[in-house]
């Protein structure tokens, strides 16, 4: 991969996962362990080789505590407490078509946070568990349908409905609608 081919997210990014894992006094081996990714992963993820899936993510947050949305605050610039619109730092996972946008000014002393999520037609994201246990979060559809899969249950919800949930255990996001879908995602930290 050229230099010029980097994304500077990424590479704030697997700097900022470098340094998870120094702080926790992780090897390689131990995180790869804990977190269930491969070591030659976690190591390409912190040079920046690959950019992170959201299910590579997801995976890291819960052996390091926190949300998806804090982790990716810590690789931004200082939050301030507006984040105008064309300011909202954008991800996207390309490999599962999930785009996820951060409306929250981001703080780390905030329990709450509000997140624009949006997959294409037939995207389907399966998390082994919560980035953190108990994780409250709050779904509310934009536009299309999402089928929610929590505790074993599936909820679909279509544009207007709302679902409210505690994330214990694993969680699976899926548009099986023929259009795209976009929503709300309000998670607060317990």
């Amino acid at each position: 991969m050229r230099s010029d081919d980097i994304d500077p997210v990424d590479t704030r990014l697997g700097a900022r996962l470098a340094e998870l894992r120094t702080e926790h006094g992780y090897s390689l081996g131990e995180l790869a362990d804990r977190s269930g990714v491969s070591r030659s992963t976690l190591s390409r993820a912190e040079r920046a080789e690959i950019s992170p899936t959201a299910s590579l993510l997801n995976r890291l947050c819960a052996v390091y505590g926190r949300t998806m949305s804090q982790l990716l605050s810590e690789v931004e610039a200082e939050p301030a407490p507006v984040v105008r619109a064309a300011d909202q730092p954008v991800w996207q996972d390309q490999a599962s078509g999930f785009v996820r946008r951060s409306v929250s000014p981001p703080h780390a002393a905030l329990r709450g946070e509000l997140v624009e999520g949006r997959l294409t037609a037939g995207a389907d994201i399966a998390y082994d568990r919560p980035p953190v246990a108990g994780l409250e979060q709050h779904i509310w559809v934009l536009e299309g349908a999402l089928d929610v899969t929590a505790q074993d249950t599936e909820h679909h919800l279509d544009a207007g409905d709302c679902l409210r949930m505690r994330v214990w255990g694993p969680t699976r996001f899926r548009c099986a609608a023929p259009e795209d879908v976009r929503y709300l995602l309000a998670v607060v930290r317990p």
